[in-house]
């Protein structure tokens, strides 16, 4: 009897946990469209345009931060990607964008999606951006590559 009280309870807990995740992802994919729809990620691309010099990127960074930072690293990555592609971004910008999102990345839903489990979200959401601020102001001191990222190592590397 033990073992089916245990398999009932840890059922019961999957899917009390799997509603807590869908209650914050469902809203936040809605939210998601509805900003690309009226371009509001344009204009959070403009805001993030002062980051972009603090961390001596291009301008041009501004916008795949911006999606990173919101969405997380599956869109920004695609945005940064084509953005390379596309010849607007520069190779130290797309490292240190790269090493930015990859300390602090889809902040509003990582972010809940550890509150839902118990973590304190603003010492998760402070340490994360520190992180990422600190790391890539030292390596942004040390870096000094500016070549044009050519679009056939990005396609040969995305092969």
């Amino acid at each position: 009897m033990d073992v089916l009280n245990f398999i009932i309870e840890t059922l019961w807990q999957g899917l009390e946990s799997i509603w807590g995740f869908a209650v914050i992802v469902f809203p936040l994919m809605i939210v998601m469209e509805i900003a690309r729809d009226i371009h509001l990620l344009e204009w959070l691309g403009k805001i993030c345009k002062p980051l972009t010099r603090w961390m001596g990127v291009s301008e041009e960074s501004a916008f795949p931060l911006a999606i990173g930072l919101v969405f997380g690293l599956a869109y920004g990555a695609g945005v940064i990607i084509k953005s390379a592609k596309d010849g607007n971004l520069d190779k130290r910008s797309l490292i240190l964008v790269s090493i930015f999102l990859a300390c602090c990345h889809a902040v509003f839903e990582d972010t809940l999606l550890f509150v839902t489990i118990g973590a304190n979200g603003w010492m998760l959401l402070t340490i994360r951006v520190i992180t990422a601020f600190v790391l890539t102001a030292l390596i942004s001191r040390k870096l000094k590559v500016t070549d044009t990222v050519k679009s056939s190592s990005i396609t040969e590397e995305v092969d």
